[in-house]
């Protein structure tokens, strides 16, 4: 083996003296494939690159014919080559011509060599390409030639990415300039136009290669004992609070103990690589193996191994995450993840959000829509991509994200800002007029918050009152249970600020994939429909009674609204309620002021609730449905699935007619009805849900103003006609007659 090491340690010294010398990126990398070839005792190397997400490109060879050069493409998947990217895993073949899923090419020459070894280049999970080498001689390559040549590749993604390779064609242009477009998922609506911020910087390794492997040995143990003795002062500074945070700092210290990562790590050095380039090593197979896995708990130990390699790599590199450059003026968020705390430590300075995970109900969404920032979500390898300061432009309308983007995308992009600042400026000349209808209907228009920084959006909206005040904000922020005192003056702050408009509070709403960072998770196979919301405070009224109290002190004597959420039956709300006249009763013997009007409500989110008992509707003073929930409950389909949530519409016949018979349950016990949700603030949907009935509508400010244009230039009785026709005639969507009736208005 030290013989292997030795040789391995050579031609990695003679690729960085290749590197050194002043040459063309074509020059170099066809250098390189021959000192490889030469090194390794095969007839054949040869680099594949990417020269787009799909297509792989014969860059450079040693021993195939030249000519092929450029000429030989291949997608992910087709040949043994494509296996490689496809799968990021080794392929060893001793007679590659029999091998599933060879693929000739006659244009190289390769039908010849009957051994193949190809291995991934890849870089902390993104596979850039390919390296093969190939012999006549039908043989298995051994291990260590194996890890050698993974050892190269490694370098070869570095030089790659440090730009060691840009010459002509796609696959050999430079990274991090071409115009990029990612597709994700919308998390807030809205269009943003800036310049990249990284919530982490990446760390760049600009030695790969090193002289002196004692001497990195050294740094790298040096770095790990850093490491360890830092993640120890955590897991002592977490002992006895959060069970969670603690858990998360045990597997910290699991890996930073870990013989097998350490051993791994040494090797790589040993081969001839740096300290910095063993870590990353380590790192981007653990990445790559992240991609596979569907398992959540390994995925959750492959994230942890992974931000330890990040602060190893931090350690080494002396690149901390303050690099010393100065956040833009107009910057848009990159990130993996991002927790609320750190999100409102950004605050309204940020033009747009993007990560390459989250979710749509996840915290950091529920912060970008109270501060109505566009958010984009699972914008896979924008990480990776975007570099601090490049310019880019999120629709978080469409889910779509454009990376320094070329001239024609940021004509067409401004384009559609100025129409929505035209629009918006048109909406603020009906901002003080009621959503009064052709047909003489007048719609209540209320907003969404979550923060006190949602409430000058109250007068400047036009919205006329608060539908909805999500109260988990101020719990999910913290690394510790609120105070009922900071909490009762934080809303006494929101009452005040809405000047005698009516603000619906809504009780904590958290479970599902809102989890406080100070309660222990629970483990729940589908956790949208298990411990959340009601039943969590009714499973621990502690929580339940200090809000409720929190609230009435707030009021101080003024009228208050209360909303429980994710009522499934009647029985929990008489619950809830007992809780409530609970609290009541103790304010009294406190001799503390009570509300002079107290309207207790319940969120209608499972279809359970529209079917409760003619008592259940006499007994509570509104409901308000709440959409999103009920939607996807209503058809079966999560909303965090993009493979099923858009196929079923809001405008569905079938979950109209649903709608239409909780509005007819309404009207009959003369309870107050509102709708909240992402489909209140979407003026097709919103008319036609006015058109059956339901006269109170709950959204973001934003979509106040268009909505409201759009009641006051229809007859509601009118589209209510469309509606029935349209499902009259079997139509499964009223959506395309609803529109067709809707131009004709205008």
């Amino acid at each position: 083996m030290d013989g292997t090491e030795t040789e391995s340690r050579k031609l990695l010294r003679r690729l960085r003296d290749a590197m050194a010398e002043d040459r063309a990126g074509q020059a170099r990398l066809d250098n390189i494939t021959h000192l490889i070839a030469d090194s390794m005792g095969t007839e054949v190397c040869s680099v594949y690159l990417f020269r787009d997400a799909e297509t792989l490109e014969l860059c450079a060879t040693e021993g195939l014919k030249p000519e092929a050069v450029h000429e030989t493409r291949m997608k992910v998947g087709e040949g043994l080559v494509g296996r490689v990217a496809k799968s990021g895993n080794v392929v060893n073949e001793a007679d590659a011509p029999s091998a599933k899923g060879f693929r000739y090419m006659p244009e190289t020459g390769e039908e010849i060599y009957s051994s193949f070894l190809g291995v991934p280049v890849q870089r902390l999970g993104e596979m850039l390409g390919v390296l093969v080498v190939q012999s006549k001689q039908a043989r298995e390559f051994s291990a260590d030639e194996v890890y050698a040549l993974e050892v190269v590749a490694m370098v070869l993604a570095e030089m790659t990415e440090l730009g060691a390779f840009v010459g002509e064609g796609a696959a050999l242009s430079a990274r991090h300039q071409q115009s990029v477009l990612l597709r994700g998922t919308t998390g807030q609506e809205g269009a943003a136009e800036g310049h990249v911020w990284l919530h982490e910087p990446r760390v760049v390794v600009t030695n790969p290669i090193a002289e002196d492997p004692h001497k990195e040995l050294t740094r790298l143990h040096e770095a790990v004992d850093t490491l360890r003795i830092g993640v120890d002062q955590m897991l002592a500074g977490a002992s006895g609070g959060d069970a969670e945070q603690v858990q998360v700092l045990e597997a910290y210290r699991m890996f930073a103990n870990s013989k097998g990562w350490m051993r791994r790590m040494e090797e790589d050095i040993s081969r001839g690589l740096s300290a910095e380039a063993a870590v990353e090593k380590e790192q981007s197979t653990a990445r790559a193996r992240l991609s596979q896995v569907t398992d959540a708990y390994l995925r959750d130990r492959l994230h942890d191994l992974d931000d330890l390699s990040n602060r190893l790599l931090r350690i080494l590199t002396g690149q901390g995450t303050n690099t010393g450059a100065e956040m833009p003026t107009d910057p848009i968020l990159i990130a993996r993840n991002i927790g609320p705390a750190e999100l409102l430590d950004y605050g309204r300075s940020l033009k747009g959000i993007v990560l390459e995970e989250g979710s749509v109900g996840s915290h950091a969404a529920i912060v970008a829509r109270a501060l109505a920032i566009p958010l984009v979500i699972h914008a896979q390898g924008l990480v990776t991509e975007a570099l601090n300061g490049d310019h880019i432009m999120v629709d978080g309308d469409q889910g779509i994200v454009h990376l320094r983007p070329d001239d024609t995308v940021v004509a067409a992009f401004r384009d559609k800002i100025a129409m929505q600042a035209k629009a918006q400026e048109r909406y603020a000349s009906i901002r003080d007029k009621p959503a009064l209808t052709k047909c003489g209907k007048t719609i209540t228009l209320k907003m969404n918050a979550g923060l006190m920084a949602d409430l000058p959006s109250l007068e400047g909206s036009g919205a006329e009152g608060v539908g909805l005040f999500r109260t988990e904000l101020q719990f999910l922020v913290r690394n510790q249970m609120p105070k009922r005192s900071e909490l009762s003056a934080l809303y006494a702050k929101v009452l005040d600020a809405a000047k005698g408009k009516r603000v619906v509070f809504r009780t904590l709403d958290i479970g599902s994939d809102k989890v406080l960072p100070y309660m222990k998770p629970h483990d729940e196979p589908n956790p949208a429909l298990g411990w959340r919301a009601i039943r969590v405070g009714l499973d621990k009224p502690g929580v339940m009674r200090m809000q409720l109290q929190a609230l009435l002190r707030a009021a101080n004597g003024r009228p208050l609204s209360i909303m429980f959420p994710f009522v499934a039956q009647y029985e929990e709300f008489i619950a809830a309620k007992a809780e409530m006249n609970k609290a009541l009763e103790r304010e009294r013997i406190l001799g503390h002021p009570l509300p002079e009007k107290l309207e207790v409500g319940a969120m209608l989110e499972t279809p359970s609730l529209a079917f409760a008992p003619d008592k259940f509707y006499e007994e509570v003073d509104f409901l308000s449905i709440g959409g999103n929930d009920l939607k996807q409950f209503f058809f079966a389909a999560d909303r965090e699935n993009e493979r099923v949530r858009r196929r079923y519409d809001t405008l569905n016949v079938s979950f109209l007619t649903f709608l239409e018979g909780i509005v007819k349950r309404c009207d009959a016990s003369g309870t107050a009805l509102s709708f909240c949700g992402e489909d209140a603030g979407r003026p097709v949907e919103a008319v036609c849900l006015a058109a059956m009935g339901i006269r109170t509508l709950s959204m973001r400010p934003a979509s106040i103003g268009p909505v409201k244009n759009i009641l006051r230039n229809v007859d509601l009785d009118g589209l209510r006609r469309v509606i029935e026709d349209a499902g009259r005639r079997g139509e499964q969507s009223v959506r395309t007659s609803a529109l067709d009736y809707l131009r004709n208005q205008a």
